[in-house]
């Protein structure tokens, strides 16, 4: 959740700030505007005023109050829109490309790519947004397996595209770091093309605030439903069907955060927080098919032994990842795999696993042991700052959680959705 208002923060300061540059193509506007207005008026190295970011978030909020079909059209128009300007971007850039430039093609060896990838994880995260609406889906059994495998098979895609694209036209240690993809078609004369990138960026922007702020207010609605969370986030509105206190609550945290704070400074806990948070639900996946919903419970030394087990996979993954990171002795990386691997099996040999009904995840327990195990090395390659960060946070988070969760939390409210959705199924 912390993940999501951050991000949503930072995304509409960064599309305030496309929006601004779009209208300073025009002269009447060039030089005109007020940092304070959409770039963001700094105070201090935290404070940083924006109004533009909190108008847009107050916008979109608007949107998606009014119901999932108001919302959904303006996402898919904006969506083609991107989408279409990508491929564009692709196919213009393909022309300008220098394969002089690919050569080395990893010139800063593969511990900077793991690294790299940890940092942008969390420009993966929008396909979990297709599994957290998934109680507004007709048929989820069918709708879900396409939608998260298909948008992340295209979204693999376009990155790789563009990535080739750019680097390909212009070496990578002289690419900018705010507009690399502008500023790589400008150095080649191609300056509708970065128009078109602008507009794109916009599009692609406000899609991603309206999946990120539609994403957080139905986990609102869940933790709000189960009583971890007050009742009030719980509560749907009876003509649009849209839980609008949850929704509005969402754009109010997301709105202070983007017109008031350099969200910057709080960016570097984001993939730190997708990557626990993964890890978490990989193990939840496990726990759960550990008990029968119709039969009896498992027994609370099997329930130690295989929580025992699934946190060594995941102190295996940071190990290995730390070992990997210092260039440690490759004994000690072999070992933290072997552990690994003998936590899995005792996993797989010495617990009983229920068959989950309708869509579930397959290759249980080793494929969610294999994403904990990864998750955790790339958890590894992030900054000191990040980790103590996320142990604070964790901290604060348990707090919230002993004070009111585990005294309002209602165990029944999983098994009445449950129930409602294999009676609707079985209609």
């Amino acid at each position: 959740m912390l993940d999501y208002h951050i991000g949503a923060a930072s995304i509409a300061r960064s599309l305030a700030s496309y929006l601004i540059n779009i209208l300073e193509l025009f002269p009447v506007f060039k030089d005109n505007i007020p940092k304070w207005i959409g770039h963001g008026e700094d105070i201090g190295d935290v404070l940083s005023i924006n109004v533009l970011a909190p108008i847009l978030l107050v916008l979109l909020t608007f949107i998606l109050c009014r119901g999932v079909q108001e919302s959904s059209v303006v996402n898919s128009l904006m969506t083609v829109t991107k989408i279409i300007i990508v491929i564009i971007v692709i196919f213009a850039g393909a022309f300008e490309v220098d394969v002089s430039n690919w050569s080395p093609f990893a010139p800063n060896g593969l511990k900077a790519i793991f690294t790299g990838a940890t940092v942008v994880f969390f420009a993966y995260v929008g396909f979990d947004a297709v599994a957290n609406s998934a109680e507004e889906s007709k048929r989820p059994q069918r709708d879900l397996p396409i939608g998260i495998i298909g948008s992340l098979l295209i979204c693999i895609a376009l990155y790789i595209g563009v990535c080739l694209v750019i680097t390909g036209m212009v070496p990578y240690n002289l690419l900018g770091e705010d507009a690399p993809l502008a500023e790589a078609f400008s150095s080649k004369g191609l300056k509708f093309v970065s128009i078109l990138i602008s507009v794109g960026a916009v599009a692609g922007l406000t899609t991603t605030l309206l999946v990120g702020l539609y994403v957080q207010s139905r986990l609102y609605l869940g933790l709000g439903r189960d009583g971890l969370l007050p009742l009030v986030f719980a509560k749907v509105h009876s003509k649009y069907h849209t839980p609008v206190h949850s929704q509005i609550w969402v754009g109010l945290v997301a709105s202070v955060l983007a017109g008031l704070f350099n969200v910057h400074v709080l960016s570097h806990i984001l993939s730190v927080g997708t990557l626990t948070g993964y890890s978490v639900v990989s193990a939840c996946v496990v726990v759960l098919r550990w008990k029968d919903k119709t039969n009896s419970q498992v027994s609370s030394s099997a329930e130690r032994e295989g929580i025992i087990c699934l946190i060594a996979v995941a102190l295996c993954g940071f190990a290995s990842g730390l070992l990997y990171r210092y260039d440690a002795s490759f004994i000690f990386l072999i070992l933290a795999l072997v552990i690994a691997v003998g936590a899995s099996a005792a996993l797989v040999f010495r617990q009983v696993y229920a068959d989950a009904p309708g869509f579930s995840c397959p290759g249980v327990p080793l494929l969610p042991n294999i994403c904990i195990f990864f998750n955790m090395f790339l958890f590894a390659q992030l900054h000191h700052e990040a980790w103590v960060r996320f142990v604070i946070l964790c901290v604060v988070m348990v707090g919230v959680y002993a004070i009111y969760g585990q005294y309002h939390a209602n165990p029944s409210a999983e098994e009445n959705v449950y129930q409602r959705a294999l009676e609707e199924e079985a209609l």
